[in-house]
Formats: C-alpha cells, sequence, structure tokens
C-alpha cells in the first residue's frame, strides 16, 4: 500500500516547497528512486526545472520533462502525466493526483500559505478517509 508523508515547512513562502522538493528529489535520487514531480501549473513546472540546475552548485540532478524523456531517473510533469515512474511521487498541485496509489510512496509538502495548507488539510483527510499510512514531519528549520 502506498506510503503518504506530509512534510510541514515552517515557512509562508510557496517557493520553499519547490526548495525542499530539490533537496528531497537529490536524496531519493541518490538512494536510487525514480521521481515523479507533480507540478500545480506550466510556471511551477519552469520554476522547478531551472531550481533542480542551480539548487546546489556542487550536484548535478539528471531530470527532464515528462514529455521528453519520461524513462528519465526524474521527471517533472502535469496532470497524472507520471510515464513509467512508480517510486516516489512528490505532489507539488493542490489535489491529489488520480494515479497515487501506482506510487510506493506519496510526499506532499506543506508551507504556511493558507491556500496550500487548506489542500494539504483535505488530502489529508482522504486519504485517512481510504485507510493509507499517514505520517507527518514538522521540520522546525529549512
Amino acid at each position: 500500500m502506498t506510503k503518504i508523508d506530509f512534510y510541514i515547512l515552517p515557512s509562508p513562502s510557496p517557493d520553499a516547497r519547490l526548495d525542499f522538493a530539490c533537496k528531497l528529489t537529490e536524496k531519493a535520487w541518490r538512494l536510487g528512486h525514480r521521481v515523479y514531480l507533480q507540478c500545480a501549473d506550466d510556471a511551477q513546472r519552469e520554476a522547478l526545472d531551472a531550481r533542480l540546475w542551480s539548487f546546489k552548485g556542487e550536484s548535478f540532478v539528471p531530470h527532464s520533462l515528462v514529455e521528453d524523456a519520461d524513462d528519465a531517473p526524474i521527471v517533472l510533469g502535469l496532470n497524472d502525466q507520471s510515464g513509467e515512474h512508480s517510486d516516489l511521487l512528490v505532489n507539488l498541485g493542490l489535489s491529489i493526483p488520480t494515479d497515487f496509489a501506482r506510487f510506493a510512496r506519496v510526499t506532499e509538502i506543506v508551507v504556511e500559505d493558507p491556500a496550500i495548507r487548506q489542500a494539504a488539510r483535505e488530502s489529508f483527510r482522504l486519504y485517512r478517509e481510504k485507510g493509507y499510512p499517514l505520517q507527518d514531519h514538522r521540520l522546525t528549520r529549512l
């Protein structure tokens, strides 16, 4: 059964979600996992794409847009375009992707922005109602 992790960040900035997504993605990739990053829209996906190239000067995180190469170890997509990935789904959208259950793990990244917190609460409730194992991680610093 898919395991769901909520990371609660001590920041009101939606950009903090992208920064944390980069760190989490790099860690998962180094552990040998394939990662699908579900973005809310084109602007967020472009921002995340740029961050994955530059968030850490000494690291390289190989990634691609899902329509360009869905066989890359890390892909960025929209609207449930996860390709062949099934290890880790990092959901940066405001709703639960329809195909989330085919992933071993799902990560939801939450900041203190009211719209993002409300969406996370609704997602948490829906996951819980469906019986998925939930874990929350309250970070005290980034």
